[in-house]
């Protein structure tokens, strides 16, 4: 709200950011801004890379929405997604893990995914802390680093495989060196 409020305020008129078809009009009719071309329906296009492009020439503005884009990416995909799964009977949100739902054969974490929870950003850091442990519980938050090939590799008694998991190898960068012989 913040940012929507600021943008409005530079842009000296309230408009949906979201639009942009509203957004174009402001940045290349209203500003008269240099750096898009018209597409197929007869506006401009606003996408990153156009946007980009302008907040680097220091348009405020731009780097304004560029910054409410982000933040409302992160809302509408995590924090109201994730609010959409919280158990009525617990009131926390409980994930599945599934052995067979990645195309890669990796565990991964369903309704909601708890796994592409940004990280790098400080703002996905921030929606990371709302996930607090009940009294007496703790969170754990696990790298599986590599499970199913060491699994393979104990199954399958690969000498090189488990040579490289007891020398903490790089698996893939291993199996390259080998192919190519390097």
């Amino acid at each position: 709200k913040k940012l929507e409020n600021e943008i409005h305020v530079l842009a000296h008129e309230k408009f949906n950011i979201a639009s942009p078809k509203q957004l174009g009009q402001i940045l290349f009719v209203k500003m008269g801004l240099i750096g898009s071309k018209k597409g197929k329906t007869g506006d401009f296009s606003t996408n990153s890379e156009v946007l980009e492009s302008l907040a680097a020439d220091g348009n405020t503005l731009v780097q304004k929405v560029i910054d409410w884009r982000q933040l409302a990416k992160l809302k509408s995909t995590y924090t109201d997604a994730i609010r959409e799964h919280i158990n009525p009977i617990t009131k926390r949100v409980h994930t599945s893990y599934i052995i067979s739902g990645a195309s890669t054969g990796r565990l991964s974490s369903a309704e909601p995914n708890l796994q592409n929870i940004p990280i790098r950003s400080s703002e996905g850091r921030k929606i990371r802390e709302a996930f607090i442990a009940e009294k007496n519980n703790q969170i754990l938050s696990l790298d599986y680093s590599q499970i199913e090939l060491r699994i393979l590799a104990h199954i399958a008694k690969i000498p090189s495989l488990k040579h490289a998991f007891e020398q903490e190898l790089d698996i893939h960068a291993m199996t390259a060196s080998e192919m190519f012989h390097v």
